[in-house]
């Protein structure tokens, strides 16, 4: 079963996410943690830079997993999402620099890089809290609804939804890369523990089928159902559905 926390808005969502990662740093100092980006999670992020700031957060020895990059984006671009976790995370806090890690959407063998990115992660023992967010069509990570979900890291084609979601990030549309690095299902339910961050009305019909008792490929989120230890973290404007 999902355990759900419903509060009263971004803020309490951002907070409570943040508390959340907090405990899981002060159990364990070198957690391993897999990020997410987008939207959702940067009041997250915020909050986490500040408890640093404040002296009540290390990240000397966590080690960082992302979920998911841009394919052809070059880790200096303004849209990628190395850029993205180092403007909001990263610069500002003491997370070493060997310890980051994020999938290369330049990189030389795509397919290649990808395996080498889920034996990094069996290589440091797993991971220990994944941080995940849910597209408006359910898909998490870069996993669109489709007949078939890929279990491993892997090369997506990205849906005309998630690149028109996307595009607001972007000059135009036609700016917005078509494809993407993505840990798969099993890289994702393989973590310890997970935790979906959902904000806002545009979400509140994918977490009510997230949460609807059926598992289904056509909602990637469904599948936090399986899991022995997963979160959902929202905003009453996405449970509005519930």
């Amino acid at each position: 079963m999902v355990k759900v926390y419903v509060m009263d808005n971004y803020e309490g969502l951002s907070n409570k996410a943040a508390s959340i990662i907090a405990s899981q740093i002060t159990l364990k100092e070198n957690s391993v943690l897999g990020f997410s980006t987008g939207s959702t999670p940067e009041g997250m992020y915020s909050r986490l830079v500040q408890m640093y700031r404040q002296g009540l957060l290390d990240f000397n020895k966590v080690v960082t997993f992302n979920l998911d990059e841009y394919v052809g984006l070059s880790p200096d671009h303004p849209q990628s999402y190395h850029y993205f976790m180092h403007q909001h995370l990263f610069n500002h806090v003491n997370v070493p620099p060997e310890n980051i890690n994020i999938p290369l959407g330049t990189a030389e063998n795509l397919e290649e890089h990808c395996r080498a990115y889920d034996k990094k992660i069996a290589a440091v023992g797993g991971i220990d809290l994944q941080v995940l967010g849910i597209g408006v069509n359910g898909h998490i990570g870069f996993n669109e609804p489709d007949r078939c979900l890929s279990a491993w890291t892997c090369v997506v084609d990205l849906s005309e939804a998630t690149i028109k979601a996307n595009s607001r990030f972007f000059n135009s549309e036609d700016e917005v890369p078509r494809q993407a690095i993505t840990m798969g299902m099993a890289s994702i339910l393989h973590a310890r523990r997970l935790m979906l961050l959902a904000s806002g009305k545009s979400k509140a019909r994918a977490i009510r089928e997230t949460l609807s008792g059926k598992v289904s490929t056509q909602v990637p989120a469904s599948f936090l159902q399986l899991h022995p230890n997963a979160i959902i973290v929202m905003d009453k404007e996405a449970a509005s559905l519930l």
